[in-house]
């Protein structure tokens, strides 16, 4: 229901009230004690109490003459003029129930030279369906997927080769955007950018969840380019924890993962990744002396599935220990909870779970992510 006029906007006064006090709305998970972030649209407390005290009012409309001018909504990309959007050439089918495994696509960019992206954004045609879509950069001469249809869907079961069915979750190359609900527009600092080789391919992944309707999807993606080349590449990295076992009715169980940074590296976002089952979610530095430093804690929200952007990127040097926490609530306490009674392990389908913690960084421009993790003489 839009909230555009305050015709729309009054009988729902005292629900505004609450869901601000409650501090669900806007939507922003972090808890305040830890870091500081660009994209945080949190209220203040006088910005609170001035909502509640409105709404116990009765809601007045106030002199319509200080009212500002009516607010001008976009209908297309949040990317002004996009340079390019790719768009899945076929659309997929959704049925409106059971599971649906993950589905791919390749969109040959046709990109004749080397491209830096200063700004991306993934906007699926039938957003309630999908449950998250990665879009990653096959460079190339690349061998994943390598035997796969460019240019339609197909999921690993599909594929002929039983060593890419095998390997189609598994892969080196560059994430370009992750979406998932609640995503907006990713956009780079100045002299920060990502890298699409010429003649590389896009491989949108996609896993499609049903909601009792059957639908269609074609997902696409706006990219804007760099005006020069930056000085930095930005890479996706991730914690990720494929061991979780989580017993049935824990209500608090905590799995973790640690890794060490091989090169230095710009620390400039923070995207946790759980499913129905996620509680809360940690980003820390574990310092050789066992001190902890902690970057970002998050009440985690399955629909609400936010980029942390560091309002100051952090250098992180070469050796430095980060390490993510997850907390699952596996109990009947859990309203969103698919089976208390399941233990839980890592699985592709929201009813199972995943532990993913990605982050960006950025690197010298000359640096690609495999590079990365190859140890620099002195490091």
């Amino acid at each position: 229901m839009p909230l555009l006029t305050y015709e729309q906007t009054k009988p729902w006064a005292q629900k505004i009230a609450d869901a601000v006090q409650r501090k669900m709305m806007p939507p922003w998970f972090a808890d305040p004690r830890y870091g500081h972030f660009s994209n945080d649209p949190s209220l203040s407390e006088p910005q609170i109490a001035e909502i509640s005290a409105w709404a116990a009012a009765g809601a007045p409309a106030g002199d319509p003459h200080d009212a500002p001018a009516p607010r001008q909504w976009t209908s297309g990309w949040s990317i002004h003029n996009p340079d390019v959007v790719a768009k899945m050439p076929k659309p997929v089918e959704i049925p409106a129930s059971g599971e649906v495994e993950y589905t791919y696509e390749i969109v040959p960019t046709h990109f004749t030279e080397d491209k830096w992206i200063q700004a991306a954004e993934v906007r699926p045609s039938s957003a309630q369906h999908v449950h998250h879509a990665v879009v990653y950069i096959r460079p190339p001469g690349a061998k994943w997927l390598r035997h796969a249809p460019v240019g339609e869907p197909f999921t690993a079961s599909t594929l002929t080769d039983p060593e890419e069915r095998r390997e189609a979750h598994e892969t080196t190359s560059d994430l370009l955007l992750v979406y998932a609900p609640g995503s907006t527009l990713e956009q780079w600092r100045d002299g920060m950018a990502k890298f699409v080789p010429a003649g590389s391919d896009l491989v949108f992944q996609i896993h499609y969840t049903t909601n009792g309707h059957a639908a269609i999807d074609q997902t696409s993606i706006a990219l804007r380019f760099a005006k020069s080349p930056p000085q930095q590449r930005v890479i996706t990295l991730q914690l990720n924890n494929h061991a979780l076992l989580i017993p049935p009715g824990a209500d608090d169980f905590r799995v973790e993962v640690q890794g060490t940074l091989p090169n230095d590296a710009t620390l400039l976002s923070l995207m946790p990744h759980m499913h129905l089952r996620g509680k809360r979610f940690e980003y820390d530095i574990v310092r050789d002396d066992g001190s902890v430093e902690t970057l970002l804690r998050v009440n985690y929200h399955f629909h609400w599935q936010l980029s942390y952007r560091l309002a100051e990127p952090r250098i992180l040097k070469a050796g430095t220990k980060l390490r993510a926490i997850a907390w699952y609530d596996n109990s009947r306490r859990n309203p969103h909870n698919p089976d208390p009674e399941k233990t839980v392990k890592w699985g592709d389908q929201t009813s199972d779970e995943m532990m993913v913690g990605f982050f960006d960084v950025a690197v010298p421009a000359s640096m690609d992510k495999l590079r990365y993790f190859i140890r620099q003489p002195g490091k």
